[in-house]
Order: structure tokens, then sequence, then C-alpha cells
């Protein structure tokens, strides 16, 4: 079926953009999510909530998201050869509940930079109506690249909040990075909320939506106008810097650590649009905030739960903003003594993507730097770049077998990201399987699937015949 009809408009994706949600009902009859009701309600209340197995426990499930408008919007937001994320979870609000306090969701105990240009988005299922009483997802529009909010707590919170509310079979597409919580349930209605994640497989080169306009077209509300055009640039497959007013560069250089983080966010595209006329100085606030760091100031917080990436730093968005233009600057940076440097510089190169493709190799041997965030840096970054040579396949392949697992991670998903010219990596990925991390596991799996060659497939479907779960089968039924 042709997605065309189901593909996003220009004004929902800019809605997304600068809001961070979208509401997509699926096609679904309400028999159907009626039915996805009552057997949450048998499989929750007999053997507990089956968490990641959510999906092959009911896959029935599978249906909401294959359906043609869902599969649309995702197109839309992140191409056509975007991919579920192995972590699912059945969230059930009680009546009576409280509700949580504002967070925003760690990266699956990785720790990605929350990059403007997202990659990752996170869908919402809700198989029954949910009214703004029964203990609905509450969002905060507009704040998804904040990393700070005026409290976490929703009683003191400034920020207005949206309630994601709807009839059954809506999904609610939000923008990874989004600030969210559960809402108090003050209904006497048990409410479900079934979350998926799913995540961008190559870079932009082109619109995935039904889009029609070429410049981006600022939105009532939405503060950061550079940082949505940069955004939607990127996503046209046209990444541009957006040309900057009179801002003098001193000023703006100093609202880099500015303690308001709308200045800061304004100051980074205004930097970045400067061009190269910024890029020295540029470097120098890249070095000096990443010499900055302290381990205190990588512990988890309410914006990154399980710890931050060391390269979530001000000037390294202004630079990865700049373009081309830092790339070799940037690839030089690669061999700073300083390991914190090196991280920010391999992080900035990944998301420029595949401008940034001449700082391959350079990246590929930092798969042997010393320092684990400047190895997990450097996968992350390749898979982004996805570049076909036979050197950096065969580096990305010795990385699966990093001491760290978030660096076995991210070659894996990077060498799923290459897909077919990869196939000589099939035999590393094959050990991979066999590893301690069930996440690691997958994108195994993931890569042996995009390799697609027979002896790829082959091991794929031995991997399937011990792995796979039956969902008639339970202990009632055991055969």
């Amino acid at each position: 079926m042709s997605l065309g009809p189901h593909l996003l408009g220009d004004d929902t994706m800019r809605q997304f953009i600068a809001k961070g949600y979208v509401l997509i009902q699926a096609d679904q009859p309400p028999e159907f999510h009626r039915q996805v009701c009552a057997q949450l309600d048998k499989i929750l209340g007999d053997e507990g909530n089956p968490g990641n197995n959510v999906l092959p426990r009911l896959p029935q499930v599978g249906q909401v998201f294959a359906s043609a408008p869902v599969r649309g919007a995702l197109t839309s937001l992140l191409g056509p050869n975007y991919s579920m994320h192995p972590h699912r979870y059945c969230h059930l609000n009680r009546p009576g509940s409280k509700g949580q306090n504002w967070h925003k969701d760690d990266y699956v105990f990785d720790q990605n930079v929350r990059h403007h240009r997202f990659r990752w988005v996170m869908a919402f299922y809700y198989p029954q109506a949910v009214t703004s009483d029964m203990g609905a997802t509450g969002v905060i529009p507009g704040r998804q690249c904040h990393n700070s909010i005026s409290d976490t707590d929703p009683a003191n919170t400034a920020e207005p909040e949206m309630k994601l509310c709807g009839p059954a079979g809506t999904v609610a597409l939000v923008n990874f990075d989004v600030w969210h919580r559960a809402t108090a349930n003050t209904s006497p209605n048990q409410r479900y909320m079934l979350k998926f994640q799913f995540l961008r497989m190559a870079e932009p080169q082109t619109p995935s939506w039904d889009n029609q306009v070429e410049d981006w077209q600022p939105q009532a509300g939405d503060v950061h106008h550079r940082l949505s055009s940069d955004v939607w640039h990127w996503l046209r497959g046209a990444a541009k810097a957006t040309a900057t007013g009179d801002e003098a560069m001193a000023d703006q250089l100093a609202a880099l650590d500015n303690g308001d983080e709308t200045r800061r966010l304004d100051a980074v595209y205004n930097l970045g649009g400067m061009g190269t006329a910024a890029l020295a100085p540029l470097l120098e606030a890249l070095r000096r905030q990443a010499r900055g760091l302290t381990e205190a100031s990588l512990l988890g917080t309410p914006a990154n739960p399980g710890g931050r990436n060391p390269a979530e730093l001000s000037a390294a968005h202004a630079l990865a903003a700049m373009g081309e233009g830092a790339v070799e600057p940037l690839v030089a940076e690669l061999d700073h003594a300083d390991w914190r440097v090196r991280a920010a510089a391999a992080d900035v190169l990944g998301n420029m993507g595949r401008t940034a493709r001449a700082a391959a190799l350079a990246l590929g041997r930092c798969l042997e730097d010393s320092n684990m965030w400047v190895r997990r840096n450097a996968a992350e970054a390749l898979g982004n770049m996805a570049p076909n040579d036979g050197e950096i396949i065969a580096r990305l392949e010795i990385a699966l077998g990093d001491g760290d697992e978030r660096v076995r991670r991210n070659g894996a998903l990077a060498l799923a990201k290459i897909g077919p010219q990869a196939v000589s990596a099939v035999a590393g990925l094959t050990k991979l399987l066999a590893d301690e991390n069930r996440y690691v596991r997958y994108n195994g799996l993931l890569a042996l699937n995009r390799i697609a060659t027979p002896a790829a497939l082959e091991v794929l479907w031995a991997d399937m015949q011990t792995a796979r779960w039956c969902p008639v089968t339970t202990k009632e039924t055991p055969y």
C-alpha cells in the first residue's frame, strides 16, 4: 500500500519540530482495541507486566504500528527505513494514582547526546479512549531541546502542560527528548498506555514527508526559530546554517554559558549561522567546556536519568549547526590530549552525519581510543555517516568485542545502518548474539537482518529458533 496519502504535511511536521508531538489515529476498528485491553487485563493480572516482551506476548499490537497512518507518520519523521527499538513497556495508570514528576527518558541504559536533529521518536499507544482525568500522558510542548525546566514537581512547574488525549487507537508520536509524565488518574477507569520507540536508520537526503515548501516558516509560540529551521533543513536533506543578523560575536560566545537555557540555545544557532568566522572561538569554547566537566557534572538528573554524555555541550551544538566548514578542524581535535575534547569532537562530527563523511577514517581509528566515551561516540558517529569502507567496517567489527556494552551496542547499530555493505562483519555479529546485554544482542540481529545475505539470514533463523516467544503458550496451555 502506498503511504502517500498518509505522509505528514508541512504543517504537521512544523508542529512536531516546534512542539515535539503529533497525534495519529490508527485505522483498526474499535473492537480491535477493546480486545487489546481485555487481553492486557488478563496478561497483567495472571502473569505480571511482560516488559519488553509485551509485543511477542500480544503480537496484534504490531498491527497498530503497521497501520498506514502510523507508518506514514513514522516514515515522515524518521525516513522510510526506520526501525522499532526492542525496548517497549505497558504502562498501567490505575484510578487514584498521584501522577509522576516531569522527566525525560534515557536512551535505554545508554547516554546519547540529546541532539536537536532528532533520530529517535517515542510512540504512546492508547488501546482505550483517554480523557484528561484518566491519567493521560502529559508533555511540555516546545521544551524538548531544554535540559531544564522551572521545576520538575508539577505543582510548581511554570511551563504549560499538554495532556495527550484521544479515542481508542490514538498513537502519540513524541520527540524522544520531550519532558513528559503520567498525570494523576482521578477517574474511576484504569488507563493503559503502551510505549514503543523507533529510530532513524539513515540520515535524510530528501524530505520523507509530503513536503511542499522549501523554507522553514516560524511557528506561533516557538521561541527557537533558528533551531527549528536547522532541523527542518536537515530533515529535507539540505542542512544549512541560518544566516544571522547583527548579533555581536563576543556577546553570543558569552551566552553559550548563560544560565538561561533559552538564551544559550539562541546563541548556539546565532554562532552556527556565522559560519567559519566563528569557528576558532567556538573550537576554543568546545575545549574549555569539555575540560571543565567533572564526574559530578555527568551524574544522573531528571533530564538525563542514566547520566550525561560528556559531549552534551552548547559549543558542540553550535559547531554541528555550522556544518562542513568545521569538519577538518574537528578531525584535528580527535587527537587532543584530553579525552573529553576527543569525545565531544567525535559526537559533533556524528551529528553532522553525511556532511562529515570525510572524517570517517579518523573516527574509525577512535574506536581504539583508551577512553570509553571516545570509542562510544565514534561508533555512534560512524552509524550516522554509514560509510561503505572496508577498513571502517573491519574496525567496527573489532569494536563488537569492546569491554563496554555501550561501545558494542553502538558498533552493532552502526553496522546495521551500513547494511549490505557490512557483509564482512557477519562472523563478528554472530558472536555478538551470545552477548550478556539484551540490546547488544538485538542490534546484532538487526544488523544481520539488514545485511540479509543467505549466511546472515541463516544465523538469524537459528537464533530465532531458540529465542522466539509463542503468544498462546502459557501455564494454562503449555503445548
